[in-house]
């Protein structure tokens, strides 16, 4: 008389689960996804090194109206915080400095979105005032026209 097996029984012989051989369709895709995502990986550990930049290296700070540059800061030479005023026929912006970082303290534009940003330390991400066409970059190393780790 045939027995009926439970779900959990079914496949097992002597009580355990078949071994599946090594060159099975199942097992070369599991190595498959294990070699892509290991590349992957390094990829992103890769590009994780490029931008971030090393500690002894110098970080300017360049401050732009209307794409002429108004004052560059040498922010690894920063050795406490100060706070400047930046005047435009559009408006004013307070824009403090610490060493390492830089950031728009206060401005009278009427959406605050560069004060909202934060500090600026080492990110690719510049701070930007749209109504008083103000930007604030970070260039590594100081030479004007040199390609830093995040523009290639």
């Amino acid at each position: 008389m045939k027995r009926h097996l439970k779900n959990d029984e079914r496949g097992k012989v002597n009580g355990a689960l078949p071994r599946r051989p090594l060159n099975s369709p199942l097992i070369r895709s599991n190595r498959f996804w294990v070699v892509i995502l290991a590349a992957a990986f390094a990829l992103c550990a890769g590009a994780a090194l490029l931008v971030w930049r090393a500690p002894g290296e110098r970080t300017l700070a360049r401050i732009t109206v209307d794409g002429e540059v108004v004052r560059e800061i040498d922010l690894s030479a920063v050795t406490g915080e100060a706070s400047f005023v930046i005047e435009t026929d559009r408006g004013s912006n307070t824009v403090a400095v610490r060493p390492g970082g830089i950031r728009v303290a206060e401005a009278d534009c009427p959406d605050h979105v560069c004060v909202k940003q934060g500090w600026l330390e080492g990110g690719a991400v510049p701070i930007v005032c749209l109504p008083h066409r103000l930007v604030i970059t970070l260039v590594s190393g100081g030479d004007d026209g040199a390609l830093d780790a995040v523009s290639g």
